[in-house]
C-alpha cells in the first residue's frame, strides 16, 4: 500500500467519540488529498503518515481510506514554523511561531521537550503565557505518544482513544504498571486485551496481577457465557491454567488471595468444592433469603380467603385444575405456575387480574419486550419489562430507581416467562417487592434456561420449598393445533407429526446443507410470504441450533440479509465479518447496562441480552447507527458498541425464549449432542404462533427427541433453598 506524508491541512470533520476523522492533508510535493478514517487526536497542523486504498465517494469525489497511520515531527525550520503557526498549540501565533523556530531552528521541539522554560527567551512570552504554551504542548504530544504506542502494541485506535481519554497523560504509565485496570475500568476491553499490553509491556506469565486478573475472567466468562453461578474447582483450575498457561498451584494460590480479598467465595457443593465470584454468591443466597422469608411468613399468617367463580368475567369457563391453581396463587405468597403451550398460564393470568384488580393492584411484568408485549396482547392489560417495571437508568443514578429504598407499590406481581429471568434480575426484583405482596412466577419449565447466569425457574420448583401449580391439560381453541399437539407429544419423547392436510406443522426433507440452506431462503423470501401473506422480517423467524457451519446462524444470516436487504450504494458498516445496513433486523447479544436510549420524550439506560430491532439510520462516515427495538426504545450505536449488535434474520434457539413469532422456520441437520437435544427442539417449537416448518432431515428430528439430555448448570439457589425454608418445606 501506498504511503502519503504531509501536514494536516484542515480537519473537516471528527466524531469526538470514536475519533473517526476527514481531515485535507498537504504533502510536501502535489496536490492536498482528503483521507478519512478513524484517526483520534489528528488536529490542524499535525505532520502525519497515512496508508490507505483510494475510493471514489458518490459527493466528495476521491478519499483515501485511511487502515493506517502515525503522527511524526517535522523536521525542518519551516515545517516547524507552519506547525506551531497552524494553532495547534495554544498561545502561539504566526509571529511567535516564526520568532521561536528563528531562534531554536531544527531543535525547537527537542527544545520545547526538554528545555520549556527557554521559550522566556522569545519577546512577548512571559511565565504565564509559557504555562499556558507548556500545557497545550504536552496534552498534544501526550496524546499523539500514547495513541502511537498503543498502536504499536496492537490496539485499535479507538480502543487507544477510549484508553487515554480516560487516563489522560498518564495511559501509558497505567498501561505499563496497572494494565490489568482496563479491564474493570474501560468498556469494550476485556482480559485478552489487557493481557496483550501486560506481556508486550514485559509481564511474566506467573505475575500475580495477571493471575487474579485471568481467574475473574474465567468465572465472568463462565458466569455470563455459559450460566454457571459457580464452577467446580478441579473445572476451574483446568480452564485457568489452558488460559494463562501456569500450573494450577500458582492458580490456586492467587484464588486464595482473592478470596481474601472477598472476591471470591470458596464452598463446598454437590460436586465437591466449588469456587464463586463474590457478586454471584451473594446474589443466590440474598435471592435464598427473601424467598424463604417470603414462604415462612405467609405460612405463618392466617389463611386468606378466596372465593374463586366458576367462569371469568367474560364467560370463560375455569376447571376444576384452574380453580385450584387460581386459590393456591391467591393465597400464597409465592406461587409457580408452570405449563407448556395451550395449558391455560394465560388464562390463569388473565384470572388472577380478573380476581384481584377489583380490590388489589396488580403489576404485569416479563423480562423481555416482546414477552411483555405479547403479555399485554393476551390479557388486555398494561404489561412492562422487569427493568421498566423496577425504573433501570431512570434516576440520577445508574441502577434500578425501584428497590429496598423505594418499593414497588403493589398487592399481586405476575411475571411471565420466567424461565428466562437469571439470578441477577430476580434479585433486583425481590428487593423491590413490598411486604405481604404475592409474586406469581408463571413460565415453561421444560424450555432451555436462561441466557444470563443461573437456573432461577427450576432450582425454585426442584427445591421442593414453594408451591408450584403444574398445568398439564390443552384448554385453549388452539388445542386443535398441530404446534402445541407436536409441542407436547416432542416433550414426551414421541415423533411430532407432520405434513398432514390443513395442518399448520411442516417437515421439508433435504439431503444435505446445501440444500437445506437454499430451502431456507426460498422459505422465507418467497414461498411463506405468498402462501399466508407474512411478512418475512417481522412474522417469520428463522432459528437454528448452532451458531457455525453452512446452516448455523452465522452463514444463513449473510444469506438472508442479501436477499431481503441487499445493499444500496455504499451504505452499510463493517463490524469484523457483519455488514450492517438501514432496514437490518438485529439483536442486542449482552446486557448494556450504559447504552443510553431515548422513547419519544421518555430517556433512560440499558439495553439487554435478546432484545430484537431494526437499524433505522446509518451513517457510513461517521460509523453509527441507530437501532428501534421492539418497545420503541431507539439507542445510538457506535463502531466498538456495534460488537454487541448481530444480525438477527436468523438467531440461536437460545435466544429466542421469550418471544413468539407467527412463522418459525428450523433447519435441522447433524451436530453436537450437547447442542441437538429434546428441549432445545421443544422451544423451538413453543415459539411458533401460527406455523411451525422444519427443514432438513427426520433422522435429525428422531435423534434430537430421543436425546432428552439437560446440560448441566452449576447453580445454588436450589441447595440453599431447602437448608432455609426447612420449615416450609
Amino acid at each position: 500500500m501506498p504511503k502519503y506524508m504531509g501536514m494536516i491541512r484542515e480537519l473537516i470533520f471528527r466524531n469526538e467519540d470514536n475519533g473517526y476523522s476527514i481531515i485535507s492533508v498537504k504533502p510536501e510535493h502535489g496536490e492536498s488529498f482528503t483521507a478519512v478514517g478513524i484517526i483520534p487526536f489528528a488536529e490542524e497542523g499535525d505532520y502525519i503518515s497515512v496508508e490507505g486504498e483510494w475510493t471514489q465517494h458518490l459527493v466528495y469525489g476521491d478519499q483515501l481510506k485511511v487502515s493506517s497511520f502515525e503522527f511524526y515531527e517535522p523536521g525542518d525550520r519551516k515545517s516547524i514554523e507552519k506547525y506551531l503557526s497552524s494553532g495547534a498549540i495554544s498561545g502561539i501565533g504566526e509571529s511567535t511561531a516564526r520568532l521561536i523556530s528563528e531562534r531554536f531552528g531544527a531543535d525547537t521541539l527537542k527544545i520545547m521537550d526538554s528545555q520549556p522554560e527557554r521559550l522566556l527567551e522569545i519577546r512577548g512570552i512571559g511565565k504565564a503565557k509559557l504555562k499556558m504554551i507548556v500545557e497545550s504542548y504536552n496534552e498534544r504530544r501526550g496524546s499523539h505518544n500514547a495513541l502511537m504506542h498503543f498502536l504499536g502494541l496492537g490496539i485499535s485506535p479507538s480502543l487507544a482513544k477510549r484508553i487515554y481519554d480516560t487516563y489522560k497523560q498518564d495511559a501509558v504509565l497505567v498501561a505499563r504498571a496497572e494494565p490489568y485496570r482496563l479491564c474493570d475500568e474501560i468498556r469494550g476491553i476485556g482480559f485478552r486485551t489487557a493481557d496483550r499490553i501486560a506481556l508486550a509491556e514485559g509481564y511474566a506469565l506467573n505475575d500475580e496481577r495477571r493471575l487474579r486478573s485471568g481467574i475473574k475472567y474465567v468465572l465472568n466468562e463462565s458466569l455470563n457465557g455459559e450460566g454457571h453461578t459457580y464452577l467446580p474447582e478441579e473445572t476451574f483450575l483446568k480452564q485457568a491454567a489452558s488460559i494463562l498457561s501456569v500450573d494450577a498451584e500458582l492458580i490456586q494460590r492467587a484464588a486464595s488471595q482473592l478470596a481474601m480479598r472477598n472476591e471470591l467465595v470458596f464452598e463446598t457443593m454437590p460436586e465437591g468444592d466449588a469456587v464463586f465470584l463474590k457478586q454471584a454468591y451473594d446474589c443466590e443466597a440474598d435471592i435464598a433469603v427473601r424467598l424463604s422469608r417470603m414462604l415462612i411468613n405467609a405460612k405463618n399468617e392466617n389463611a386468606r380467603q378466596v372465593l374463586v367463580p366458576d367462569a371469568l368475567s367474560d364467560g370463560t369457563k375455569l376447571s376444576s385444575a384452574q380453580k385450584s391453581a387460581l386459590e393456591t396463587a391467591l393465597t400464597g405468597s409465592v406461587t409457580i405456575i408452570t405449563g407448556g403451550p395451550g395449558t391455560g398460564k394465560t388464562t390463569l393470568i388473565r384470572g388472577l387480574i380478573d380476581l384481584a384488580a377489583s380490590r388489589l393492584k396488580v403489576l404485569l411484568c416479563a423480562p423481555t419486550g416482546r414477552a411483555a408485549k405479547r403479555m399485554s396482547e393476551a390479557t388486555g392489560a398494561e404489561a412492562a419489562t422487569i427493568h421498566r417495571l423496577l425504573e433501570y437508568g431512570q434516576g440520577e443514578n445508574a441502577g434500578f430507581a425501584k428497590n429496598e429504598d423505594d418499593k414497588l407499590k403493589a398487592d399481586v406481581v405476575i411475571v411471565d416467562e420466567t424461565s428466562m429471568v437469571d439470578i441477577f434480575l430476580m434479585r433486583a426484583l425481590l428487593k423491590a417487592l413490598p411486604g405481604g405482596v404475592r409474586l406469581i412466577l408463571t413460565g415453561d419449565a421444560d424450555q432451555l434456561p436462561s441466557v444470563g447466569a443461573g437456573n432461577v425457574l427450576r432450582d425454585m420448583i426442584s427445591s421442593g420449598c414453594v408451591p408450584v401449580v403444574r398445568l398439564t391439560e390443552v384448554f385453549r381453541q388452539s388445542g386443535q393445533s398441530a404446534i402445541v399437539m407436536n409441542a407436547h407429544r416432542i416433550n414426551r419423547g414421541e415423533m411430532p407429526v407432520m405434513n398432514a392436510k390443513d395442518s399448520d406443522f411442516f417437515m421439508e426433507k433435504m439431503p444435505d446443507a446445501a440444500s437445506t440452506a437454499r430451502s431456507v431462503c426460498e422459505l422465507v423470501t418467497r414461498r411463506l410470504p405468498a402462501y399466508m401473506k407474512l411478512d418475512p422480517l417481522r412474522d417469520i423467524q428463522v432459528m437454528a441450533p448452532m451458531k457455525k457451519g453452512e446452516v448455523g446462524v452465522h452463514a444463513l444470516n449473510r444469506m438472508l440479509q442479501e436477499k431481503l436487504n441487499p445493499l444500496k450504494g455504499n451504505r452499510q458498516i463493517l463490524r469484523g465479518e457483519t455488514a450492517f445496513r438501514p432496514g437490518d433486523k438485529v439483536m442486542q447479544t449482552k446486557n448494556d447496562y450504559s447504552l443510553g436510549w431515548t422513547r419519544g420524550t421518555e430517556a433512560g439506560q440499558g439495553v439487554f441480552n435478546g432484545d430484537i430491532g431494526y437499524i433505522t439510520a446509518l451513517d457510513a462516515e461517521e460509523k453509527t447507527l441507530t437501532v428501534r427495538f421492539d418497545d420503541d426504545r431507539e439507542a445510538k450505536y457506535d463502531r466498538d458498541m456495534m460488537e454487541e449488535l448481530e444480525l438477527s434474520y436468523c438467531i440461536s434457539v437460545h435466544k429466542s425464549q421469550g418471544s413468539e413469532f407467527g412463522c418459525v422456520v428450523v433447519p435441522l441437520l447433524s451436530g453436537p449432542p450437547m447442542l441437538m437435544t429434546r428441549n432445545l427442539l421443544y422451544t423451538a417449537v413453543t415459539r411458533a404462533k401460527k406455523l411451525v416448518v422444519l427443514t432438513g432431515r427426520t433422522e435429525c428430528v428422531y435423534a434430537m427427541i430421543k436425546n432428552d439430555h439437560i446440560q448441566a448448570r452449576y447453580s445454588s439457589l436450589a441447595l440453599r433453598l431447602k437448608k432455609l425454608s426447612g420449615a416450609v418445606c
